[in-house]
């Protein structure tokens, strides 16, 4: 009697033990045929952005439509108008360039004026020009309506407000 008094205890003990541990990761509601509940202060930034992005696009798209230059819609939602080719060789990823960069307001107020060697494909340049840059020849020279959310963001910079869309004028030299 007093063994199986000591092995229900025994066990008892055991398995309080290791229901006292850390709990495991719960599986994911939609595994039960649920959606997870959704952060809804997260949603409602999200749709903020969204319905930003698309304004900036809109206004843009107004903007390049209005030039009497013909602008060409590129990669990241960005609006490009050629001023001059430059040479027959194309700026590779992985290669060094210097490149000047006048950023502008939409109303035409100058906001910097940048030139720096960058490496191409290491975003150190805004990602407008970031990813078109490799599409352009050395030598060229280009005018860029760019949204906010392909320019400098959310946070924007010390000369450029958040959410603010920007002309670029880009010389690849």
């Amino acid at each position: 009697m007093r063994k199986q008094l000591r092995l229900i205890l025994s066990l008892s003990c055991l398995l309080i033990l290791i229901g006292c541990g850390n709990q495991g990761p719960q599986r994911p509601t939609r595994w039960l045929g649920k959606e997870p509940e959704l952060d809804s202060a997260q949603m409602a930034l999200l749709e903020l952005n969204r319905q930003m992005a698309l304004a900036a696009d809109k206004e843009l798209l107004q903007l390049a439509q209005s030039q009497e230059e013909k602008y060409a819609l590129y990669d990241g939602g960005v609006w490009v108008h050629q001023i001059e080719a430059g040479s027959d060789s194309l700026v590779r990823l992985g290669t060094s360039c210097t490149v000047h960069i006048c950023t502008y307001r939409l109303d035409g107020q100058m906001l910097t004026d940048i030139e720096q060697t960058y490496s191409v494909g290491k975003f150190e340049m805004p990602m407008a020009i970031e990813r078109n840059i490799n599409s352009w020849n050395h030598g060229a020279k280009m005018r860029m309506y760019a949204p906010w959310y392909a320019a400098y963001g959310m946070k924007g910079t010390e000369y450029v407000a958040p959410y603010e869309n920007v002309i670029f004028e880009i010389e690849i030299r």
